[in-house]
Formats: C-alpha cells, sequence, structure tokens
C-alpha cells in the first residue's frame, strides 16, 4: 500500500477520496449508534454535507469516459444528491422510516459499492491498495477479507437499526 498514487492525483480527486473516507466513517458511526437524539441529527447534518461534497467533486472527475467527459458515475452522483434530498426531507417530514431506509441505501451505495468499484485496475485507489505490482494472490485474499468483513458489520448493523430498543 503507498499513499503516493493519491497525492499524485489531480486536487478533485485528492479532496473527493479523503471527504468519500470520511463520510464512509462518520456514516458507519451513525449506522451504528443510537438514532434520533441531537447528536444524531447533527452528525448526520455534518454526514449529509460530506456526501454532498463527494457527489458534487465526482461530477468533475472525469477519468472514465464514455459519453464525452461522463460516466455512469457521473449519473450515480446525481443520484447520490437526489437521495439526499430525499433523506433530509422524509426525516424534516417525520417519515422516519423512509429516512432510514433512504439514508441506509445512500451509504450502501453511494459509499460501499461505489467505493469497490475505486479499486478497478487502473484506478487511483487500485494503485492506492496494491501498489505498482498490482493485486498479488495474498493482497487480494486480504483485500476480500476485509470486504467480507465490512459487509457482515453493515448488516449487521443495518440488521440492529430496525430492532426497537
Amino acid at each position: 500500500m503507498s499513499l503516493s498514487p493519491l497525492f499524485n492525483a489531480s486536487p478533485v480527486i485528492q479532496i473527493h477520496a479523503l471527504i468519500a473516507i470520511a463520510a464512509l466513517l462518520l456514516g458507519a458511526m451513525q449506522l451504528w449508534r443510537t438514532k434520533g437524539d441531537p447528536l444524531h441529527r447533527a452528525l448526520g447534518r455534518i454526514w449529509v454535507a460530506l456526501m454532498a461534497t463527494v457527489a458534487g467533486s465526482g461530477l468533475f472527475i472525469w477519468t472514465i469516459r464514455l459519453w464525452g467527459p461522463f460516466s455512469p458515475i457521473h449519473l450515480l452522483s446525481l443520484l447520490v444528491l437526489v437521495m439526499l434530498w430525499r433523506g433530509v426531507r422524509a426525516a424534516r417530514g417525520g417519515n422516519i422510516a423512509a429516512h432510514r431506509r433512504i439514508m441506509q441505501g445512500t451509504y450502501m451505495f453511494g459509499l460501499i459499492i461505489t467505493g469497490l468499484l475505486t479499486f478497478i485496475p487502473g484506478r487511483t485507489m487500485h494503485a492506492v491498495a496494491f501498489g505498482p505490482q498490482g493485486a498479488t494472490p495474498q493482497k487480494l485474499a486480504i483485500f476480500a477479507a476485509l470486504v467480507i468483513l465490512a459487509a457482515a458489520a453493515g448488516l449487521y448493523a443495518a440488521r440492529r437499526a430496525r430492532v426497537p430498543g
């Protein structure tokens, strides 16, 4: 693992990656902690701002060009912005079940799945994680174990969020 590919990337990619990591960590904390208290609302506002920044900055990253400078990732950025708006609107309207579902989905699709896609060969985070020699079998095994562990923790947190108490 080496951070040099990230340090050598454009400033928008650096900002995008660092804020995405912050949103990933804060979002995980939000999934695990008590819901509805003032701290949840304050941290939720910060998370929404982080996610909006990640989605907004993603619109200015043009490393994959399928339609002019755009790719499916840009559509996902727009979807995340819409889902953030819908999630906040649901919470303000008192529809907590919709808020929970929208925000969990935004976390899963807007951070987890897209985050995994950043490890595709040729992308910056692939170079960060696997270095210039690429993904050796040992590195892939460690990466797969981490992904499975993170998925299990996420499923546990989602299940825990549904259980009253």
